[in-house]
């Protein structure tokens, strides 16, 4: 249960409010929808349910202090599986670039170039980024 922190975030974003009226959900963006991932998944978020039950992450504070090691997490766990979440909504093949803005295009066409995925760079796309002020370049 992330009401008090992620999901306020999450609701000031274009995946909750937008012109198409189309709204992704946590699972959409969490959640994989094949099975034996899906499985996995459930087992390692037992581990935060655990911290938010034994009150590691039970306070806004506690969270932001932990906020970091989360995030890290979820982007390596999006970046393994070739952001498959985002792509279940999102892809490339699709994507008309002329009708995008200038610069969102080159990046775009670029990033397939360079076989990057996602979450390569659309962290904190919808969540506030963890302070990253100790976290090397090129993380």
């Amino acid at each position: 249960e992330m009401r008090n922190t992620v999901y306020e975030e999450y609701m000031e974003t274009v995946h909750y409010n937008n012109r198409s009226g189309v709204r992704a959900t946590c699972p959409d963006c969490h959640v994989p929808h094949e099975w034996g991932p899906k499985m996995i998944r459930k087992i390692k978020a037992s581990k935060e349910l655990y911290a938010k039950v034994f009150g590691l992450i039970d306070t806004p504070q506690k969270f932001e202090a932990h906020r970091l090691t989360m995030a890290q997490n979820e982007w390596r766990r999006m970046k393994d599986n070739n952001s498959q979440e985002c792509r279940n909504c999102h892809n490339f093949d699709f994507m008309d670039l002329t009708a995008q803005k200038g610069v969102a295009a080159k990046m775009h066409d670029q990033a397939v170039k360079d076989g990057q995925t996602c979450i390569d760079c659309h962290k904190g796309i919808a969540h506030k980024l963890p302070d990253m002020r100790d976290v090397k370049p090129g993380f």
